[in-house]
C-alpha cells in the first residue's frame, strides 16, 4: 500500500526536494555576493582615500616645483660660448703673428679673446721650435 501511494508521489517528491535544494543554493550565492560587494566597497574606499592623498601630495610638490622656478628663473642652462678659433682664424692669428702684430692687436682686429690668441701664439711657437730641433 505504502508502495502504491510512493511512486505516483516520488517524481513530486524530488521535484520538491530539487526545488529547496536550489533555493538554498541561490540564498547562499546571494549571501556570498553581498559580503563580496562589502569587501569591494571596503577596498574601493581605501583606494580612494590613498588616491585622494596621493592628489594632495602631488598638488603640493607641484606648488613646490613652480615657486622653485619662479625663486630660481628660468630654469634653461646657459647658451656655452661658442668656440673662437676655427682654422680660419687660426691661420689669420699666425699669419698676423708672422707679420710682426702683437697679439692684442690681433685679437681686437678678429674679435677674439686675447688670452686665447696668446695661447695659440705659444703653441705655435713650440711646434715649430720643437720641430726645428727634430729636422736638425
Amino acid at each position: 500500500m505504502l508502495g502504491t501511494y510512493l511512486i505516483p508521489l516520488a517524481p513530486f517528491l524530488l521535484i520538491g526536494i530539487n526545488s529547496v535544494l536550489c533555493l538554498f543554493f541561490f540564498l547562499c550565492l546571494e549571501h556570498e555576493m553581498r559580503i563580496m560587494k562589502l569587501r569591494w566597497k571596503r577596498r574601493h574606499s581605501v583606494q580612494e582615500s590613498a588616491t585622494h592623498e596621493l592628489k594632495g601630495q602631488l598638488a603640493g610638490l607641484s606648488a613646490r616645483v613652480l615657486d622653485t622656478e619662479e625663486r630660481t628663473g628660468v630654469l634653461v642652462p646657459p647658451v656655452p660660448p661658442k668656440s673662437g678659433l676655427n682654422l680660419n682664424k687660426r691661420s689669420q692669428v699666425i699669419r698676423m703673428s708672422r707679420r710682426g702684430d702683437q697679439a692684442a692687436k690681433i685679437a681686437s682686429s678678429l674679435s677674439l679673446p686675447q688670452r686665447e690668441v696668446e695661447l695659440l701664439l705659444k703653441v705655435y711657437s713650440r711646434v715649430v721650435y720643437s720641430s726645428k730641433e727634430v729636422n736638425s
